[in-house]
């Protein structure tokens, strides 16, 4: 994985589900492309589940090694993608007062979705082109993510725009799509016949909105939503900044079962690493496995004694064999003992 790649952000799971249906169909197992990710096929199915980016990468290349041809396999997986995917990023743009705020709406959210595409947004005064960007995607997966994010953007716009008798009007105006690939544009061309839309080959992957669409109103437009719909993105965005990468798939982990702790050496087999490749990279994110255990046992101890429990039952959620060990280390974590902790929350509020 690249490093502070834009994209390196939970995510939501339906991407994940889709590619996991489409290589089921094609005779892959799910346990072949579930291998080394640390998620189940129950995990899936549960739409409030979000997945690191490691782990959907993971299951990628899971599947595309077992393909013929990883860009027609991203196609079909990009045509799954329907509104619904788009969460509360796709109310803020169906929300959109016009076509115009709902592009720049989508680039600054683009890492909401499941893209592995960096949208670069470039207004002038007659157009704006907004170019996806794959250069930060990795090499190995590429064609696939690639084909799997340009289709499902072609399928989901549709649908965001609603009645679309404004493309078939009879007039010089274009949106032009440039898609990176010889004879690429071919493979959208029957998705946009007849339609204002024209696809041509380039050296890039990029769309160009004449301004003169910019004012066409979305189909919802609802100012007061949109920025209630925008606000909740923000909010989603920062919520997901503060869980990404390794890091946040060991926390996740550890709080999973936390009343038993595994050893380093079995979380980088659960993560199909060896024990000095986990180090090395939790050292590259500036902690340690160590440090994770210390901080999900805090911050758990922290909401068992405040929810209740005695120092002891709090000790045993977490694994410890005695009291004493716990408090040591609530001293460490705290500089207090967990018992004035739990008689200051019964006693009234914290100041």
């Amino acid at each position: 994985m690249l490093p502070n790649a834009e994209w390196d952000l939970p995510r939501p799971v339906a991407s994940c589900r889709q590619l996991l249906d489409v290589a089921v169909a094609q005779g892959i197992p799910a346990r072949t492309c579930l291998a080394g990710t640390g998620l189940t096929a129950d995990d899936l199915a549960d739409n409030s589940t979000e997945v690191q980016a490691g782990q959907e990468l993971a299951m990628v290349r899971n599947v595309i090694v077992r393909v013929d041809d990883p860009s027609s396999l991203g196609a079909e997986v990009g045509m799954r993608y329907n509104l619904a995917n788009t969460g509360i990023l796709g109310y803020a743009l169906l929300a959109s007062p016009t076509l115009g705020d709902a592009l720049n709406v989508a680039c600054r959210f683009a890492t909401l979705t499941s893209t592995f595409l960096t949208l670069r947004h470039h207004p002038t005064d007659d157009r704006v082109v907004v170019e996806f960007d794959d250069s930060a995607a990795p090499a190995d997966v590429r064609p696939f993510v690639v084909a799997r994010d340009m289709f499902a953007i072609t399928k989901i716009a549709p649908l965001l725009i609603g009645d679309r008798t404004w493309l078939y009007r009879d007039d010089d105006v274009t949106i032009d799509v440039e898609v990176r690939g010889v004879g690429l544009a071919s493979t959208f061309a029957w998705l946009v016949a007849g339609t204002i839309v024209s696809i041509r080959d380039s050296t890039r992957f990029a769309i160009t909105v004449p301004a003169v669409l910019l004012t066409y109103p979305m189909p919802a437009a609802d100012p007061l939503t949109a920025a209630s719909c925008v606000a909740q993105c923000e909010d989603l965005l920062e919520s997901r900044r503060r869980r990404r990468g390794l890091a946040a798939r060991v926390r996740a982990r550890l709080i999973r079962d936390p009343g038993d702790m595994p050893a380093m050496t079995q979380i980088a087999d659960e993560f199909s690493c060896t024990e000095r490749t986990l180090y090395r990279r939790l050292a590259a994110e500036n902690t340690s496995y160590r440090a994770l255990v210390d901080e999900v046992r805090e911050t758990l101890a922290l909401a068992l004694l405040d929810s209740g429990l005695t120092v002891a039952e709090t000790a045993r959620r977490l694994g410890y064999s005695e009291t004493a060990a716990f408090t040591r280390a609530f001293v460490r974590w705290r500089a207090e003992l967990p018992s004035g902790r739990r008689h200051r929350i019964r006693a009234g509020p914290l100041h």
